[in-house]
């Protein structure tokens, strides 16, 4: 348990990255935002947190209330998923609209359709990683390790995101960005954090 002690701390750095990825990506139009968009920011802002104070409790002595609150974040866990599936849902009706007007947007509905099955195995080894998490509560470093991996499945379209973002800008604010560009680079970055962990 002791080796766990600062992992709260280390939670602090996907959360920053998940962050300031969205960003651009939510606050700006925050106003004209769906309800499953919301739903979504504020679930996984939750899970986050809840992925931040859980080692907390558990380390410092708290692990009544680790307990209590891990089947309060179970349920936490399950909105992520649900809103996860809105938003590929809206992945697929913004592909169809695309498709009808090629030139309402910079994205193809290929990239859209891309996202939607790269996105379903991210949500699959999430869940994976959750039920796992479920089952080995007992075995405090496979029960820990799982609800990291859960973490780091679901950071893709945020950090993806952030570096769309920050690429276009780098290239005078134009958004016509190779697509893989941002997601080579986010990857790079995850894989990096899990080998810090």
């Amino acid at each position: 348990m002791a080796k766990y002690r600062t992992l709260h701390l280390w939670m602090l750095i996907p959360f920053i990255l998940m962050q300031l990825g969205i960003f651009m990506f939510y606050w700006p139009t925050f106003s004209q935002e769906y309800w499953g968009v919301h739903v979504h920011y504020w679930l996984a802002t939750a899970w986050y947190i809840f992925l931040i104070t859980q080692p907390y409790y558990a380390t410092h002595g708290k692990l009544e209330k680790h307990r209590t609150n891990g089947i309060i974040g179970f349920f936490i866990a399950g909105g992520v998923i649900f809103s996860a599936i809105v938003m590929l849902m809206g992945d697929m009706r913004n592909a169809a609209l695309i498709e009808a007007n090629p030139s309402s947007s910079n994205l193809t509905p290929e990239f859209l359709y891309g996202v939607v099955v790269i996105e379903l195995i991210l949500t699959a080894a999430f869940i994976y990683s959750i039920i796992q998490a479920i089952v080995k509560r007992k075995n405090i470093e496979e029960h820990a390790w799982w609800l990291i991996a859960g973490l780091f499945y679901i950071m893709m379209p945020a950090v993806g995101r952030g570096f769309f973002f920050v690429y276009a800008v780098m290239n005078g604010g134009i958004f016509e960005v190779p697509l893989y560009v941002p997601n080579v680079i986010a990857t790079g970055i995850i894989i990096a954090m899990l080998l810090l962990f």
